[in-house]
């Protein structure tokens, strides 16, 4: 089962809806509790970010027999340097974006303690995309 969501960049009255939709769907169909808290945190951080620094963008959130995968696609400015941006308090948002209460630099950083892989892509000028993964078991 995969669910696809569209991400307006900048709409922050509507970031969190994928997350929130695709939560929903994973309690009525009884996706341990701790997963689901694991998923949920995990797609939020992404989609904050796709919102913040990816100019918008999508997500394909796939519901398999043993993981979630997650995938989220913008075609932002790119990370520069992944291995800063993961660093905790690391951050380019705006002062514009942290006056709202975004852009602390812990996205990243909390995607990827809730998720047991995440694979980042991303080019200068052109865009990023991030995989979760979360297992339904360990």
């Amino acid at each position: 089962m995969v669910k696809h969501y569209e991400i307006s960049g900048t709409d922050f009255a509507n970031a969190g809806e994928a997350s929130s939709d695709f939560k929903a769907m994973l309690k009525k169909i009884g996706v341990p509790t701790d997963v689901i808290r694991k998923v949920s945190i995990a797609m939020y951080e992404a989609e904050i970010n796709t919102v913040i620094h990816g100019q918008g963008g999508y997500c394909d959130a796939e519901l398999q027999p043993d993981r979630v995968i997650i995938t989220f696609t913008d075609n932002g400015p790119g990370i520069e340097d992944i291995e800063r941006a993961m660093q905790a308090g690391y951050s380019t948002a705006t002062d514009e974006i942290r006056n709202l209460g975004f852009g602390a630099g812990m996205g990243l950083p909390n995607i990827k303690k809730y998720t047991d892989d995440m694979q980042i892509e991303s080019e200068v000028g052109k865009g990023t995309t991030v995989v979760l993964t979360i297992k339904l078991f360990k």
